[in-house]
């Protein structure tokens, strides 16, 4: 008979295998200790009707959003499907349906007033350039190397992103600048090459110390939107949407593996920008007529 501890051990084995991120990893582990604690049976004996009842559970209590519930569901399936080797009805737990609300977004001016407030210290004004005019990812800053800025191509390397993909993005000028600038005054001398080195020059900044410097800047920007750091790379996706560049090209520097996950800044994009519409056009019509 299986304990809870072995089925735990085995569970993290295959996330291991699979090569899955350290996000992934924390929440499986979690979602799936907390599905075995809630049931009162041998393991052998769950099934699909054990996993609606701690479902329904979850959204009785009304605390978790859809999307947080359907991350349970997806760890219990890969736990059942992966780890005990077990076939189930997928059909009997169903995914919940999570209403598809828009980020807010920041405008050019927003972003431009948030950056001139982030002068005051070198440091964050490289984080949100990198941010807003390469479109990065917070740990995708923190994670940087110097040798990942490439001046005479005008692109940063992102080692590892999301997915564990490398990619390219655009270096604006205005970015390599700065980043000279902080170089020339800070000289960071990690070990291993990062570019925005921790405490005692061990290991790379944390997201949290990067995040931090964002809110505080915000706060003083009096920016009242409800916005995070993954703002700033919502802004580069949209404003260069806004001026006409290529939806692939966009994909490609954002490192989405699915187009559809990129399209979703069409919705945010000034889609009414330089469009008349025809209610508008009704009495130039009627007046061509009268001629």
């Amino acid at each position: 008979m299986l304990t809870k501890q072995q089925a735990l051990q085995r569970l993290e084995t295959d996330i291991q295998l699979r090569g899955l991120s350290k996000h992934t990893h924390e929440s499986y582990m979690i979602r799936v200790r907390k599905f075995l604690e809630f049931c009162d049976r041998p393991i052998e004996e769950l099934n699909e009707m054990d996993v609606r009842q701690y479902l329904e559970g979850l959204i009785a209590e009304n605390r978790l959003s859809p999307k947080t519930i359907n991350s349970y569901s997806a760890a219990i399936r890969f736990f059942f499907a992966v780890t005990l080797n077990r076939p189930m009805n997928y059909l009997q737990i169903p995914r919940l349906k999570a209403p598809k609300e828009l980020p807010e977004i920041l405008t050019r001016v927003e972003v431009a007033k948030i950056i001139e407030i982030s002068k005051r210290n070198i440091k964050h004004e490289a984080f949100l350039l990198l941010a807003y005019g390469s479109g990065l990812r917070i740990s995708e800053i923190a994670s940087l190397k110097v040798t990942d800025i490439d001046s005479e191509a005008m692109r940063v390397l992102v080692r590892s992103g999301k997915g564990k993909k490398d990619r390219y993005t655009i270096l604006s000028e205005r970015t390599l600048i700065t980043l000279r600038n902080y170089w020339r005054k800070h000289r960071p001398k990690s070990p291993e090459g990062y570019l925005f080195p921790g405490n005692k020059n061990i290991g790379h900044i944390t997201n949290h110390g990067i995040r931090t410097a964002f809110n505080d800047i915000v706060k003083k920007a009096n920016i009242k939107k409800q916005i995070t750091f993954h703002t700033l790379r919502h802004a580069f996706a949209t404003h260069l949407l806004e001026d006409g560049h290529s939806i692939l090209q966009i994909k490609e520097m954002l490192g989405h593996s699915s187009l559809s996950s990129t399209t979703k800044y069409l919705r945010l994009a000034n889609a009414t920008a330089n469009v008349t519409s025809p209610a508008d056009k009704i009495s130039e019509e009627c007046e061509d007529s009268e001629l």
